[in-house]
């Protein structure tokens, strides 16, 4: 018998010929046992994704099979090369940043989830809650003029009246009237609702007269109930954050999706919170992003768990692109995988690496080694060096400047 060692094996990885005729009698029979085994190990190593090219290349809906053997596939450039055609088939070779700020409000939370580092108890060292005069002092620290954006989340503060948020917002709006005001996640408007005991449509009414402009995506984590309860017990389930979103796109609000990925879910777990996304946008169609979140374990329940991989990052930042057909844009965010895996991402699917920031608190609470922000100069000569066309956008994706 012939033993195939590691580089015997290594050495017929290439594609193996089609030879119409190997010969007759004993050798001809080993050559053609062996060919097979060659095609065999070709096939086996190579992870052929060729009906799901050809259903991407038709313009066809991936199923959730498809999306579980992408993530269980090996072939990373293979997903990498068929996301980008579906990035370019929707944005060509425009890659989007925006001028923004971050204002997260408080830090105390009525919450307790596992994979949290940015929460604290009241009383708590490193608690904070800002109180509306300290809202108007940040506002007269910053320069008004160098973005287009006001990023707003923060907790569940059990300290805080209804109408809270809505001076929030009125004051925001007043002092910044040229700022498009993104604020409160689905499970902050679910907690907002609540404080004032009305339902949420009605909550989202009042606070978009206040100046809410858009939502954010955060807070969706991951949509499995098992696996949800487990991260977040005290959270809003999955189906509740989809109703949300699909409230406030009924009143004409535009948001974003999110997925935190890399903690215990299953892959499972991430097609299934892909579709759930997906049919969601069927319906209402009001999400303008997803953004994939890299769990960073740091100071968390889950610290001793080790940080998403360079291959996962792009493996889910590329297989959103394939899945999530409905949705205009995918952002490989610069702070949860870092500015050069943002810019490699731009040809994996991504086409947006988010924006200047400045500040950003809730990752780095979970021990992100990333800046706290980056100029306007910078992300556009990461764009440029990745070969794409920088676009500086606004919230909703008109475009402010091209940089051709």
């Amino acid at each position: 018998m012939q033993i195939f060692t590691d580089k015997k094996i290594k050495s017929l990885i290439s594609p193996p010929p089609q030879a119409p005729f190997l010969g007759r009698g004993k050798k001809g029979r080993r050559k053609r046992r062996n060919a097979k085994l060659y095609r065999h190990l070709y096939n086996k190593k190579m992870d052929k994704l060729t009906d799901i090219e050809n259903k991407v290349m038709r313009e066809e809906r991936l199923s959730f099979e498809d999306g579980l053997r992408l993530f269980k596939s090996n072939d990373l450039l293979t997903i990498g090369r068929l996301a980008n055609i579906v990035r370019e088939r929707k944005n060509g070779d425009m890659a989007y940043f925006i001028s923004n700020r971050h204002l997260n409000y408080s830090n105390i939370c009525v919450n307790n989830c596992r994979f949290c580092a940015f929460r604290k108890s009241k009383g708590e060292e490193g608690a904070y809650s800002m109180r509306i005069k300290d809202i108007e002092q940040f506002a007269e620290s910053i320069d008004s003029t160098d973005f287009s954006e006001l990023h707003v989340v923060g907790s569940l503060e059990p300290d805080f009246t209804f109408q809270y948020y809505i001076d929030l917002l009125s004051t925001l709006s007043h002092l910044f009237p040229g700022v498009h005001i993104q604020a409160f996640t689905a499970v902050e408007i679910a907690h907002i609702a609540k404080m004032g005991n009305m339902p949420v449509k009605d909550a989202l009414e009042k606070l978009i007269d206040a100046g809410l402009g858009s939502l954010p995506g955060g807070g969706a984590e991951i949509f499995n109930e098992a696996t949800r309860a487990k991260i977040c017990p005290d959270k809003i389930s999955g189906n509740e954050w989809l109703d949300i979103m699909k409230t406030a796109h009924s009143l004409g609000l535009k948001s974003n999706a999110t997925m935190l990925y890399g903690h215990i879910e299953t892959l499972k777990d991430r097609v299934d919170h892909l579709i759930r996304l997906r049919e969601t946008q069927d319906e209402s169609g009001g999400f303008l992003a997803f953004i994939p979140l890299a769990f960073h374990p740091a100071n968390t329940e889950y610290s001793s768990m080790s940080r998403t991989s360079g291959i996962d990052d792009l493996k889910m930042i590329a297989i959103s692109r394939l899945m999530l057909d409905n949705f205009p844009h995918i952002k490989a965010f610069w702070i949860m995988i870092g500015p050069k895996l943002s810019q490699i991402s731009l040809s994996f699917g991504g086409d947006d690496i988010d924006g200047t920031v400045i500040e950003e608190k809730i990752t780095h609470a979970a021990g992100a080694d990333t800046e706290r922000g980056l100029t306007r100069e910078r992300l556009i000569g990461m764009i440029r060096e990745a070969g794409r066309v920088p676009v500086e956008r606004g919230t909703l994706y008109d475009h402010i400047k091209v940089w051709v």
